[in-house]
């Protein structure tokens, strides 16, 4: 599902819970990627949904008309900015050489889980403007112009929703600050960039950024948050797991592959006549590449793994982010490290001490070494 043009592509993943009864949870959510080739024009739009963009590669103008007033601010690889339902938005890629690659997650406001995008300029098709809907005469007095100037204007042949811009065109748009100051209430900043926080998280393994309604005022309606990984060749992040939070992450740069613990497809497995003490768990493993998005429900525990000859990096959403805490399973402060030796030995059969050992091994905090490079480095032993 999505628009294709040869200027670029906005690709809508299926609804979350066609693909598995266990995303029910985010049903009312989609996810998008525009995809824009240097020097082009995205025609203006507005969608029945909340928006939250992530620039994942490029730098661009983006115009957003809303309340009678329209802010214009310039973007670049990292920003965050959110999208209000019904806003007319529009958007350049400024850059001679670099397509402009912005992922989207959408909250639709009016049918869950559907949103679609109006245009208002446009033609009879590609893309077709929503005012060719109306009668010529409704259009004659609304606009209080002539029906054969109606005709004319709404009758032109286009060349689709990402359309080629002119030199002079792009640099009228371009000349706007970065990010920009927000007209509509607030003195918000119309985005923020991932890059200038504060990492969470940081070693030679990988670095971890988030941005979230405290350091981005926009969010606080939505109970999103957005981060970023960059997991270092021959890295891993995790095992961790989410306590709220379903993420949803897609790879922006690079290869890997990914573990999860899953006890639902575990289920599936079980006889009918076998009787489970306690869950069992089956191992969900795929390999990684540029563009694929993977979904990841809270509790679940998972890793993330990279190649050894580049990094991975990794843009997650997270719904339902409010109130999560990232809980890590291994490393330093694992949860395992914080039980008693007493409810060590209880659960897992062991002396304390042998249990002791084998968690608190790991020197590292929520970035190692991958199993690539531990392989190697016993090569080299």
């Amino acid at each position: 599902m999505g628009i294709e043009t040869e200027h670029g592509r906005i690709r809508v993943l299926p609804k979350f819970n066609e693909r598995s009864k266990l995303l029910k949870g985010i049903e009312n959510y989609r996810f998008a990627i525009l995809e824009a080739n240097p020097k082009t024009f995205v025609v203006p739009n507005h969608w029945d949904a909340d928006a939250v963009l992530f620039v994942a590669q490029g730098r661009g103008t983006l115009s957003l008309v809303r309340k009678g007033k329209r802010n214009s601010f310039n973007i670049r690889r990292g920003d965050v900015i959110k999208v209000c339902a019904g806003t007319t938005a529009y958007l350049i890629n400024r850059d001679d050489n670099e397509k402009l690659l912005i992922a989207k997650l959408l909250r639709p406001v009016s049918t869950p889980g559907h949103f679609e995008h109006f245009f208002g300029p446009g033609g009879r098709q590609n893309p077709e403007s929503f005012y060719s809907a109306f009668s010529s005469e409704i259009l004659e007095a609304a606009l209080n112009t002539r029906k054969d100037r109606l005709q004319r204007l709404f009758g032109q042949p286009r060349e689709g929703v990402i359309i080629r811009a002119s030199e002079e065109q792009i640099r009228v748009m371009s000349q706007h600050e970065e990010g920009g100051i927000w007209p509509f209430g607030g003195e918000s900043k119309g985005s923020v960039n991932i890059y200038k926080q504060r990492p969470l998280r940081s070693n030679q393994y990988g670095q971890f950024y988030q941005v979230d309604e405290s350091n981005y005022k926009q969010l606080e309606d939505l109970d999103i948050s957005i981060n970023f990984a960059n997991i270092t060749e021959g890295g891993m992040v995790g095992p961790i797991y989410n306590s709220r939070a379903t993420k949803i992450a897609v790879v922006v740069q690079g290869e890997g592959y990914f573990e999860m613990a899953c006890p639902h497809l575990a289920s599936k497995f079980t006889s009918s006549h076998e009787t489970r003490i306690g869950s069992s768990y089956q191992k969900v493993r795929s390999k990684l590449r540029r563009g694929m998005v993977l979904v990841i429900p809270p509790g679940h525990p998972f890793v993330g793994v990279t190649s050894t000859n580049q990094n991975l990096q990794i843009v997650g959403f997270n719904v339902n982010a409010r109130d999560n805490e990232i809980v890590p399973l291994a490393g330093r402060n694992n949860v395992m490290s914080q039980l008693e030796r007493e409810a060590l030995e209880l659960g897992f059969g062991l002396p304390a001490r042998e249990v002791e050992q084998i968690f608190r091994s790991q020197q590292e905090e929520f970035f190692f070494q991958g199993p690539g490079g531990r392989q190697s480095g016993r090569a080299a032993a």
